[in-house]
């Protein structure tokens, strides 16, 4: 399998669905813009029992996609680090392709040997257990 990210594209930042966020990832982003973890957290994360997620702004996926570029970069989430290596996309050749159709770096770049992208996936479900229950 091919993938490498496009220089300026930002469609994986702009597919439906939640961006779902480790406490780490809660802390490195709040230690970017400045805030306290709980300053963070009152501000952009929706915590549930097992979860916690980007809050969604109204008129965007994401507060943190701005017309440049993802603000928070140096420390976006995991869950943004590790696309397309999604368990979810790797176990399922549509669903990989479907994802192909919207983002321009599936199928571009380097050779990615499938057990390199299955261990980078592992990183998904160790990241969120509770998604990835068996």
């Amino acid at each position: 399998m091919r993938f490498t990210c496009q220089p300026g594209c930002t469609r994986c930042c702009d597919m439906e669905g939640y961006v779902y966020i480790t406490e780490q990832d809660l802390k490195n982003a709040a230690g970017q813009l400045g805030l306290t973890p709980a300053e963070f957290e009152k501000k952009y994360v929706y915590r549930t029992r097992h979860l916690l997620r980007l809050r969604k702004p109204r008129d965007r996926q994401c507060h943190f996609l701005l017309h440049g570029g993802c603000s928070i970069h140096e420390n976006k989430p995991t869950q943004c680090r590790l696309f397309p290596f999604w368990p979810e996309l790797l176990e399922s050749r549509k669903e990989w392709e479907k994802t192909g159709r919207r983002c321009p770096g599936i199928g571009k770049g380097r050779l990615i040997q499938i057990g390199t992208a299955h261990e980078t996936a592992s990183e998904m479900k160790l990241a969120y257990p509770s998604m990835y229950e068996d």
